[in-house]
């Protein structure tokens, strides 16, 4: 039985965030309701192109409404198949730790997880550091799930 009632766990379709949403699909378990979120920003083509080009099959983290759907479909599917009972999904028009603070609060979660992997200088420039943000601003517990070493 999970000491959480309501778990949010952040996913941005990569692997290393789909081992966060396990990690909290058990923690979640079949007791708490586990709530997968996935920001994304509607980009112009130019945008597109320009992140392709800077970063290449990560460009998927930063571009684009249609990948967080299937992100979230996937990330689903995992927190389901490592336990999670009770599974919702929203897909939220934003940056990620506002999206992620955001829906929290909504949910009156008591556990926010998030993904940590090393960025090299130009990822972490343009993607931030998710998570210790969301550890210095979140009002619930924080889950930061190491997903690369």
């Amino acid at each position: 039985m999970s000491p959480y009632s309501t778990v949010v766990v952040g996913t941005d379709g990569s692997s290393p965030s789909l081992h966060a949403v396990t990690r909290a699909a058990e923690v979640a378990g079949e007791s708490a309701e586990l709530v997968i979120v996935c920001a994304y920003y509607p980009n112009s083509r130019r945008e597109v192109e320009h992140a392709r080009d800077e970063m290449g099959q990560e460009a998927f983290q930063v571009v684009g409404s249609a990948p967080a759907e299937d992100s979230l479909r996937t990330a689903a599917d995992h927190a389901r198949s490592a336990g999670a009972r009770a599974v919702g999904t929203v897909a939220v028009l934003g940056e990620p730790v506002e999206s992620l603070i955001g829906a929290a609060e909504r949910r009156s979660a008591e556990l926010l997880v998030v993904g940590s992997r090393g960025l090299n200088t130009l990822k972490g420039r343009i993607l931030g550091s998710v998570p210790s943000e969301i550890s210095r601003r979140s009002e619930s517990d924080v889950l930061v799930v190491r997903t690369a070493r």
